[in-house]
């Protein structure tokens, strides 16, 4: 039987939701607080990962400055969601219009979206303008800007003092997987939509793209502004799963991660951003158990994860620069493709040996 086109097309989306659901199913019958945990966090990441590669896997461009809006997402949600009597006695000298709000958690998730979104869209114009050497430094600059306003605004996000939001924790393992699919979904769409499409183009080539009638600035910047909204809606799980944050949580450190992921499953696809998620997300939890069995035995080994990573991620920029997927997508064909390669082929059946006739009998 032949597979509609629309659903060969869009394959990837059920395909890689079918894996992470199956990952959560266990995880809730297994029934472990510290792999509930992790699992939880890692779907947080991944909601991460899908909105980085929305905005650099399509225009080409390393966006250093994504992290901080998923700080700014992370702190909005954070003040929304929390009661009056937590913020006066947390921090006595924040505004008084914020000491006020008070929401419940979907609808603080969706303000520590619009506002991350908001910021990204006051800033993100003259920006957009930018490419290559200039655009990467100009972002590395931007993500600098945010992380010293976060870490000194003390009338906001308490300063570089621990932010607390107290109470129970919102994000729940369902929440993150659902929340994560919603960001592959997401991510797909936009990769086969017209700016998505026009993205790319200008990625490719943006002289072209501009001779063919795109407007690459325009088209940088919706994109760049949806994927500061994705990063918020991460920085808002993140924050009310963790209850407490500060600014260096969104800094150099969670953008290394998430670079590595995607560097290393490859930035042109989806697929890509996901298996990177998946392969790192494994490293780094058996790197960590090593680095705890050594320093348990007299050894200094902290450092050991960072340093194998990053390892990683120069010897596939150097040798496999397009990532383990080579910025393919997974679909049924390829994983037919797949099966017939790791299955050994079926072995012919013998045929029987042909009957003498009475012509090739001797004569007595």
């Amino acid at each position: 039987m032949k597979t509609p086109t629309w659903l060969a097309k869009y394959a990837t989306i059920p395909l890689l939701s079918a894996i992470l659901l199956l990952g959560a199913g266990f995880v809730w019958w297994f029934n472990d607080g510290l792999i509930e945990d992790i699992f939880t966090i890692s779907c947080v990441t991944l909601t991460m990962v899908m909105g980085f590669q929305m905005f650099m896997g399509n225009s080409g461009i390393l966006s250093w400055s994504y992290v901080g809006y998923v700080g700014i997402g992370a702190f909005a949600s954070a003040i929304c969601s929390m009661s009056p009597q937590t913020k006066r006695l947390q921090i006595p000298v924040m505004y008084e219009f914020l000491i006020d709000i008070e929401m419940p958690f979907p609808l603080a998730v969706a303000v520590g979206a619009l506002v991350a979104a908001a910021v990204a869209a006051a800033i993100a114009w003259p920006l957009m303008r930018l490419s290559d050497a200039a655009g990467i430094i100009t972002q590395f600059a931007l993500l600098i800007v945010i992380n010293v306003i976060l870490l000194q605004w003390q009338q906001v996000t308490n300063g570089p003092r621990t932010f607390t939001l107290g109470g129970m924790r919102s994000t729940t393992l369902w929440t993150a997987t659902l929340v994560a699919v919603g960001a592959i979904v997401l991510a797909f769409l936009f990769k086969e939509s017209s700016l998505g499409l026009r993205l790319r183009a200008s990625r490719d080539d943006r002289f072209a793209a501009s001779a063919a009638g795109i407007n690459v600035v325009a088209v940088r910047y919706r994109s760049y502004v949806i994927s500061a909204a994705v990063g918020g809606v991460a920085g808002a799980l993140w924050s009310h799963y963790m209850l407490s944050i500060t600014a260096k949580s969104f800094y150099l450190v969670e953008l290394f991660t998430i670079l590595t992921m995607l560097v290393i499953g490859g930035t042109m696809s989806v697929s890509g951003a996901f298996f990177g998620w998946l392969l790192i997300t494994l490293a780094r939890q058996g790197l960590r158990q090593l680095e705890l069995g050594l320093t348990q035995q007299g050894f200094e080994a902290y450092g050991i994860t960072e340093i194998v990573l990053g390892v990683l991620m120069i010897l596939f920029l150097v040798w496999r620069p397009t990532g383990i997927t080579k910025g393919r997508e997974l679909t049924f064909a390829a994983l037919a493709a797949l099966w017939s390669r790791i299955t050994p082929h079926a072995r012919q059946r013998p045929t029987a040996p042909a009957q003498a006739t009475s012509t090739d009998q001797e004569a007595p």
